[in-house]
């Protein structure tokens, strides 16, 4: 039997996890052995009573900053293999293409940040990359390291049980968004299913999907068209 994925995430919240990791995909994943979760709690590799993670920025400013040495020493602790990944507002856009790179990994760790900041040795010397959701700041980084999860651990084979239909989702192919989805029934409070979907015609349908994906990348993502 193939070794499951191990994903490590390091967090002051590893409660946050365990309802949705438990749920859904990546709840059936880790039951069938495609994937072991390991919730790594900041707070145990401090030695204050207080249990502190954070302390004020060098040179003043609003905001406290998550410090080095719990990350450091989680880190020894859990002695990962793979990626070590520090969710954060500076980091590259998290992408398809990232998702796929990551679920080939045997191990991948994720560092939630929270408060203002993360210490920058963390990023400099502990992670081996940055990743962001996008342009936006969320609270912590445990919002964006289940996302991620999410995003790799679905592509982990026999994961779903339809491959097909994570190959037609929107980024599958880098290039254009989905096509819409209807299903029954026909006709609801007046509104219909686009007739050509009925057809049974596969040929018209094919082609209906692929003009109705270039039409909404057009009008939302046209980056992603290269023209």
């Amino acid at each position: 039997m193939k070794t499951p994925m191990r994903i490590n995430i390091v967090s002051i919240f590893p409660g946050f996890f365990e309802d949705p990791l438990s749920l859904s995909i990546p709840g059936r994943a880790a039951e069938a052995g495609l994937v072991e979760y390991r919730l790594v709690d900041l707070r145990d590799f401090t030695h204050d009573r207080h249990r502190t993670v954070d302390d004020l920025p060098y040179g003043g400013g609003a905001g406290m900053v998550m410090k080095p040495e719990p990350f450091f020493e989680a880190i020894d602790h859990v002695a990962p293999a793979g990626p070590i990944v520090l969710l954060s507002a500076r980091g590259a856009p998290f992408t398809h293409r990232d998702a796929v790179r990551l679920s080939v990994a045997s191990e991948l760790t994720l560092l939630c940040g929270h408060y203002k900041d993360v210490d920058q040795r963390v990023a400099d010397h502990l992670a081996t990359e940055e990743i962001s959701l996008g342009d936006f700041v969320v609270s912590g980084g445990e919002v964006a390291a289940l996302a991620i999860t999410d995003a790799v651990v679905r592509l982990l084979p026999g994961a779903m049980g339809d491959h097909d239909a994570a190959a037609t989702d929107s980024f599958y192919d880098a290039r254009v968004l989905s096509a819409p989805s209807y299903t029954r029934p026909p006709e609801y409070r007046g509104h219909v299913v686009p007739e050509v979907l009925r057809s049974g015609d596969h040929a018209k349908i094919e082609a209906w999907r692929t003009e109705q994906a270039e039409r909404l990348t057009r009008e939302r993502r046209p980056e992603l068209l290269g023209d």
